[in-house]
């Protein structure tokens, strides 16, 4: 697998968010649970306008062997959706923090932020889950 990168925030659920200057997020799952789900065939994403919660399950990653609910790390309103996924949702097991990203969502509260675990903390929990 590869590192953690330093720059993200992340979920015990194993999502992640980059945080960008303008107000904006993008999401996306760790390299960890695109490991542990194997080949993704398919991806579910919200639409473009809706408001996802974080904590809360805002999509779907299904695999040949699995499918396991994608929660948000963050709340705002979806502002674009990674549209490459729905013809190749591998880019989320060749690259899960770059191309295979999920969505992006303007963030409704930064502070939310303050609650999520950074690089260290996650590399962690994922130690302590294997």
């Amino acid at each position: 697998m590869s590192d953690t990168p330093s720059d993200l925030k992340y979920i015990d659920t194993h999502q992640w968010v980059r945080v960008h200057a303008d107000g904006t997020a993008t999401v996306g799952i760790t390299d960890f649970a695109q490991d542990q789900l194997g080949d993704v065939v398919y991806i579910g994403v919200p639409e473009v306008g809706e408001t996802v919660t974080g904590g809360e399950e805002a999509g779907v990653a299904e695999s040949v062997k699995s499918a396991s609910d994608v929660f948000s790390p963050v709340t705002g309103e979806v502002i674009e959706i990674n549209e490459i996924l729905e013809d190749e949702p591998e880019k989320v097991n060749e690259d899960p923090y770059g191309d295979g990203w999920m969505f992006k969502v303007k963030l409704a509260d930064q502070g939310e932020l303050d609650g999520l675990m950074d690089a260290d903390a996650y590399a962690e929990h994922v130690a302590a889950a294997e």
